[in-house]
């Protein structure tokens, strides 16, 4: 695909967009007054406005102009039961009951929670700690594997996004001229960044040349199995055997970011379809139930430095904050994991069936307008099925996929999907992020299909408008 002056479609969506959202305008100049750019996450700014909420329920979300919306965003990945499901709301009916909101004391429901993970994942010894945000478990996470180790190097994946956490904030984006070296975000120390090492995705040789001349001084090598923002792929069997077997060897804390995919293909983390175990993994999203709960989970030679009395060891003030395991959360969180546990026969492949028919049907719906677009967040040979979709417009044909060629604009007309495409959607009463997102338990085949609607009458915009 050629560049293409995309002004004229866009001036047409932005025209049908705003005439029905004229009230979410109105509210959003009120936040702008308030906070930066009118809000304080920047994927829900997109532009020209995001449309202010009013109620969600299900697949659905609905404005403060009264549009309604099939929604694949939910809750950043983390409802995979769709908004506000019946089991949650009952846990929480349950916490008010208890008088347990906000005590800042201790409480029986994040035993239970910490117990319902360690056993999806046990092979031994392990440990959970609770905090409340991806980022800051991943942060802690780091900081128990330079402790453990006494080194000061960090290894990540090109691509992968895990947080805000200093030593992670590298890497991330890609740049044609200098591959994922660049840094992310001013106000980082050099020394930190300085720490950071990056190497790409599923690329074995790569993996095993870094590690022969830097692996006795890495103190941890943190992925994602599944990929998320950077571009929803799937790590090979063979690479997530390789980090194992190399990481055991230098003595390096290999650290799964299970942020997204855990609990999100099977009632685990992916790392039980994979069989590999790392020594520490962070869990977020759908184990808090759609509430701020995220976790350390790992070995507990480990998990104990930050113990207050750890006999000399050195020690991670890994203390926990204000809300952390917060009892509303930690039932929310029990429930949700009671439900995909208990169901776990009928909800996975239901999920893995919906993901499906929403990647080949969106593909088929452009290519029957001949406009070239292939979906990521498909299974591979280790994974039984998925619900994660993202689309994208290549620009031509494509060598062995990776988070390099998904992010190279020479290779992948990124504003056709970031912009133009999201604003299609939404005039056709469908949202999501990054061209596609997560289906839940509540999207029915019929929202599929008008879904699929949609994405037709997007490809239809393109074809008419951009060729």
């Amino acid at each position: 695909m050629s560049h293409r002056d995309v002004s004229r479609l866009v001036a047409l969506l932005e025209s049908r967009y705003r005439k029905k959202t004229r009230r979410s305008l109105a509210v959003h100049r009120r936040a702008e007054k308030v906070m930066v750019r009118g809000g304080s996450h920047s994927l829900r700014l997109y532009h020209p406005y995001p449309f202010q909420i009013r109620s969600a329920q299900g697949a659905w979300v609905t404005d403060v102009d009264g549009n309604s919306y099939l929604d694949y965003w939910q809750g950043h990945y983390a409802n995979i039961l769709g908004h506000n499901p019946a089991a949650v709301r009952s846990a929480l009916k349950k916490a008010e009951a208890e008088g347990s909101l906000h005590t800042g004391f201790e409480s029986e429901s994040q035993i239970e929670l910490a117990e319902l993970i360690i056993r999806r994942l046990s092979d031994g010894d392990l440990r959970v700690r609770f905090t409340t945000s991806g980022t800051l478990a991943t942060m802690y996470a780091v900081m128990l594997a330079l402790a453990h180790t006494g080194r000061d190097l960090v290894l990540k994946i090109g691509s992968g996004w895990h947080g805000a956490s200093p030593y992670l904030l590298k890497g991330i984006k890609y740049d044609p001229r200098t591959g994922f070296n660049g840094v992310e975000s001013a106000g980082v120390p050099p020394e930190v960044l300085r720490r950071t090492l990056v190497t790409p995705f599923n690329d074995s040789q790569a993996l095993e040349r870094l590690l022969e001349r830097k692996g006795k001084s890495i103190a941890c090598f943190i992925l994602e199995p599944f990929l998320g923002v950077g571009g929803f792929l799937p790590a090979s069997r063979e690479y997530l055997e390789l980090a194992r077997r190399l990481t055991e060897r230098y003595g390096i804390v290999l650290i799964f970011d299970e942020i997204i995919s855990g609990f999100r293909f099977c009632p685990s983390g992916v790392q039980a379809l994979y069989g590999v175990r790392p020594d520490l993994s962070t869990f977020g999203k759908l184990i808090g139930g759609g509430h701020t709960i995220a976790a350390v989970v790992g070995r507990r030679h480990i998990l104990e430095h930050c113990e207050t009395k750890n006999n000399g060891r050195r020690r991670v003030l890994f203390e926990g904050g204000t809300f952390s395991s917060h009892a509303e959360y930690t039932h929310s969180g029990v429930a949700m994991l009671r439900t995909l546990i208990a169901n776990a026969a009928r909800v996975y492949p239901r999920l893995a069936a919906s993901g499906e028919s929403l990647r080949r049907g969106i593909e088929a719906a452009f290519r029957k307008e001949g406009v070239e677009a292939a979906c990521t967040g498909y299974a591979n040979d280790s994974l039984p099925g998925s619900s994660l979709f993202m689309v994208h417009f290549p620009r031509r044909a494509w060598p062995a996929l990776s988070p390099e060629i998904l992010a190279d604009p020479a290779y992948v007309d990124l504003p056709l999907r970031e912009d133009v495409l999201k604003l299609a959607l939404l005039v056709e009463g469908v949202h999501v992020v990054h061209g596609g997102g997560a289906v839940s338990t509540a999207h029915t085949q019929t929202q599929i299909r008008r879904t699929l609607q949609a994405y037709a009458q997007a490809a239809r915009l393109f074809r008419k408008y951009l060729f």
